[in-house]
Protein backbone atom coordinates (compact mmCIF):
# COMPACT_ATOMS: atom_id res chain seq x y z
CA UNK A 1 0.00 0.00 0.00
CA UNK A 2 1.33 3.44 -0.88
CA UNK A 3 1.97 6.17 1.66
CA UNK A 4 -1.02 8.30 2.67
CA UNK A 5 -1.66 11.33 0.51
CA UNK A 6 -0.52 14.58 2.08
CA UNK A 7 -3.56 16.87 1.89
CA UNK A 8 -3.13 20.59 2.53
CA UNK A 9 -6.37 22.12 3.79
CA UNK A 10 -6.11 25.81 2.88
CA UNK A 11 -8.43 28.00 4.96
CA UNK A 12 -8.86 31.15 2.89
CA UNK A 13 -10.70 33.64 5.08
CA UNK A 14 -8.91 36.11 7.34
CA UNK A 15 -11.98 38.13 8.31
CA UNK A 16 -12.68 38.79 11.99
CA UNK A 17 -15.56 36.70 13.28
CA UNK A 18 -15.10 34.24 10.42
CA UNK A 19 -16.70 30.81 10.37
CA UNK A 20 -13.84 29.47 8.25
CA UNK A 21 -11.98 27.75 11.10
CA UNK A 22 -15.10 25.74 11.98
CA UNK A 23 -15.45 24.61 8.36
CA UNK A 24 -11.73 23.88 8.03
CA UNK A 25 -11.59 21.84 11.24
CA UNK A 26 -14.63 19.83 10.08
CA UNK A 27 -12.83 19.08 6.81
CA UNK A 28 -9.59 18.25 8.61
CA UNK A 29 -11.46 15.78 10.80
CA UNK A 30 -12.86 14.05 7.71
CA UNK A 31 -9.36 13.84 6.21
CA UNK A 32 -7.67 12.52 9.36
CA UNK A 33 -10.31 9.82 9.81
CA UNK A 34 -9.15 8.26 6.54
CA UNK A 35 -6.20 5.84 6.47
CA UNK A 36 -5.23 7.01 2.96
CA UNK A 37 -4.71 10.69 3.85
CA UNK A 38 -3.00 13.02 6.31
CA UNK A 39 -4.03 16.64 6.82
CA UNK A 40 -2.05 19.85 7.14
CA UNK A 41 -4.32 22.80 7.96
CA UNK A 42 -2.95 26.10 6.66
CA UNK A 43 -4.92 29.03 8.06
CA UNK A 44 -4.09 32.24 6.20
CA UNK A 45 -4.98 34.34 9.24
CA UNK A 46 -2.32 32.49 11.25
CA UNK A 47 0.21 32.39 8.40
CA UNK A 48 -0.26 35.73 6.61
CA UNK A 49 1.66 36.31 3.41
CA UNK A 50 3.13 39.55 2.04
CA UNK A 51 0.86 41.60 -0.20
CA UNK A 52 3.56 43.48 -2.14
CA UNK A 53 5.12 41.31 -4.82
CA UNK A 54 8.72 41.55 -6.07
CA UNK A 55 9.64 41.68 -9.74
CA UNK A 56 8.23 38.64 -11.56
CA UNK A 57 10.24 35.52 -10.75
CA UNK A 58 12.28 37.16 -7.99
CA UNK A 59 12.30 36.38 -4.28
CA UNK A 60 11.26 39.13 -1.86
CA UNK A 61 14.13 41.37 -0.83
CA UNK A 62 12.83 41.72 2.72
CA UNK A 63 13.78 38.91 5.13
CA UNK A 64 10.51 39.32 7.03
CA UNK A 65 8.59 38.62 3.81
CA UNK A 66 10.76 35.59 3.06
CA UNK A 67 10.07 34.28 6.58
CA UNK A 68 6.31 34.60 6.01
CA UNK A 69 6.62 32.58 2.82
CA UNK A 70 8.72 29.90 4.55
CA UNK A 71 5.76 29.26 6.87
CA UNK A 72 3.54 28.30 3.92
CA UNK A 73 5.45 27.53 0.70
CA UNK A 74 7.18 24.27 1.78
CA UNK A 75 3.87 22.93 3.07
CA UNK A 76 2.19 23.55 -0.28
CA UNK A 77 5.17 22.09 -2.14
CA UNK A 78 5.07 18.80 -0.22
CA UNK A 79 1.29 18.40 -0.49
CA UNK A 80 -0.06 15.77 -2.87
CA UNK A 81 -3.52 17.32 -2.96
CA UNK A 82 -5.44 20.34 -1.71
CA UNK A 83 -8.79 21.16 -0.18
CA UNK A 84 -9.46 24.88 -0.50
CA UNK A 85 -11.92 26.32 2.01
CA UNK A 86 -13.45 29.35 0.30
CA UNK A 87 -16.07 31.77 1.55
CA UNK A 88 -17.93 33.83 -0.99
CA UNK A 89 -17.27 37.56 -0.77
CA UNK A 90 -19.11 39.76 -3.28
CA UNK A 91 -19.76 36.86 -5.69
CA UNK A 92 -16.13 35.72 -5.57
CA UNK A 93 -13.43 34.59 -3.15
CA UNK A 94 -11.36 36.66 -0.68
CA UNK A 95 -8.22 38.59 -1.56
CA UNK A 96 -6.25 36.66 1.08
CA UNK A 97 -6.85 33.45 -0.85
CA UNK A 98 -5.89 34.97 -4.21
CA UNK A 99 -2.73 36.35 -2.62
CA UNK A 100 -1.74 32.91 -1.32
CA UNK A 101 -2.41 31.34 -4.70
CA UNK A 102 -0.43 34.00 -6.59
CA UNK A 103 2.66 33.69 -4.40
CA UNK A 104 3.03 30.13 -5.66
CA UNK A 105 3.23 28.46 -9.03
CA UNK A 106 4.95 25.09 -9.30
CA UNK A 107 3.53 24.09 -5.90
CA UNK A 108 0.14 23.61 -7.63
CA UNK A 109 1.36 21.82 -10.76
CA UNK A 110 -0.31 18.51 -11.63
CA UNK A 111 -2.04 18.23 -8.26
CA UNK A 112 -5.76 17.90 -7.53
CA UNK A 113 -7.74 20.67 -5.85
CA UNK A 114 -11.08 20.10 -4.12
CA UNK A 115 -13.29 22.89 -2.84
CA UNK A 116 -15.43 23.40 0.23
CA UNK A 117 -17.28 26.69 -0.10
CA UNK A 118 -19.67 28.50 2.16
CA UNK A 119 -21.79 31.60 2.37
CA UNK A 120 -25.40 32.64 2.15
CA UNK A 121 -27.97 31.11 -0.16
CA UNK A 122 -25.43 30.27 -2.88
CA UNK A 123 -23.20 28.25 -0.56
CA UNK A 124 -20.13 29.95 -2.01
CA UNK A 125 -20.45 28.25 -5.39
CA UNK A 126 -19.70 31.45 -7.32
CA UNK A 127 -16.37 31.69 -5.50
CA UNK A 128 -15.56 28.14 -6.59
CA UNK A 129 -16.38 28.85 -10.22
CA UNK A 130 -13.89 31.73 -10.18
CA UNK A 131 -11.25 29.58 -8.51
CA UNK A 132 -11.53 26.86 -11.14
CA UNK A 133 -10.18 29.18 -13.85
CA UNK A 134 -7.34 30.37 -11.63
CA UNK A 135 -6.20 26.84 -10.79
CA UNK A 136 -6.44 25.74 -14.42
CA UNK A 137 -3.91 28.46 -15.27
CA UNK A 138 -1.63 26.99 -12.59
CA UNK A 139 -1.74 23.49 -14.12
CA UNK A 140 -3.80 22.08 -11.26
CA UNK A 141 -6.72 19.67 -11.66
CA UNK A 142 -9.95 20.81 -10.01
CA UNK A 143 -12.49 18.24 -8.91
CA UNK A 144 -16.08 18.22 -10.04
CA UNK A 145 -17.37 17.07 -6.64
CA UNK A 146 -17.27 19.81 -4.04
CA UNK A 147 -19.10 20.78 -0.87
CA UNK A 148 -21.22 23.94 -0.75
CA UNK A 149 -22.57 25.08 2.61
CA UNK A 150 -25.50 27.47 2.18
CA UNK A 151 -26.50 29.44 5.25
CA UNK A 152 -23.29 28.27 6.86
CA UNK A 153 -24.00 29.91 10.23
CA UNK A 154 -26.63 27.23 10.93
CA UNK A 155 -24.70 24.29 9.47
CA UNK A 156 -22.63 23.31 12.53
CA UNK A 157 -23.39 22.56 16.16
CA UNK A 158 -21.45 23.90 19.14
CA UNK A 159 -18.85 21.11 18.79
CA UNK A 160 -18.24 21.88 15.11
CA UNK A 161 -20.13 18.88 13.75
CA UNK A 162 -22.32 19.23 10.67
CA UNK A 163 -25.99 19.24 11.59
CA UNK A 164 -27.07 17.88 8.20
CA UNK A 165 -25.79 14.35 7.43
CA UNK A 166 -25.85 15.27 3.73
CA UNK A 167 -22.85 17.56 4.33
CA UNK A 168 -20.82 14.66 5.72
CA UNK A 169 -21.87 12.50 2.78
CA UNK A 170 -20.79 15.21 0.33
CA UNK A 171 -17.44 15.56 2.12
CA UNK A 172 -16.85 11.81 1.91
CA UNK A 173 -17.63 11.75 -1.81
CA UNK A 174 -15.34 14.71 -2.42
CA UNK A 175 -12.47 13.09 -0.51
CA UNK A 176 -12.98 9.78 -2.31
CA UNK A 177 -12.51 11.64 -5.60
CA UNK A 178 -9.54 13.55 -4.20
CA UNK A 179 -7.93 10.26 -3.15
CA UNK A 180 -8.29 8.84 -6.66
CA UNK A 181 -6.88 11.92 -8.38
CA UNK A 182 -4.23 12.43 -5.73
CA UNK A 183 -2.87 8.91 -6.14
CA UNK A 184 -3.09 9.00 -9.94
CA UNK A 185 -1.30 12.33 -10.22
CA UNK A 186 1.31 11.46 -7.58
CA UNK A 187 2.14 8.32 -9.54
CA UNK A 188 2.25 10.29 -12.80
CA UNK A 189 4.56 12.96 -11.34
CA UNK A 190 6.90 10.26 -10.02
CA UNK A 191 6.95 8.47 -13.37
CA UNK A 192 7.09 11.51 -15.63
CA UNK A 193 8.03 14.82 -13.99
CA UNK A 194 5.57 17.53 -14.93
CA UNK A 195 6.91 20.41 -17.00
CA UNK A 196 4.87 23.58 -17.32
Amino acid sequence: MSAPLRVAVLQGSTREGRVGPTVANWVRTHVTERPDMTADLIDLAETPLPTAFPHLGQAPADEADRALLRAVSPRLATADAFVVIAPEYNHSYPASLKNAIDWHHKEWHAKPVAFVSYGGFSGGLRAVEHLRGVFAELHAVTLRDSVGLAGVWAQFDAEGNAVDPAADTAATTMLDRLAWWGEALRTARATTPYAA
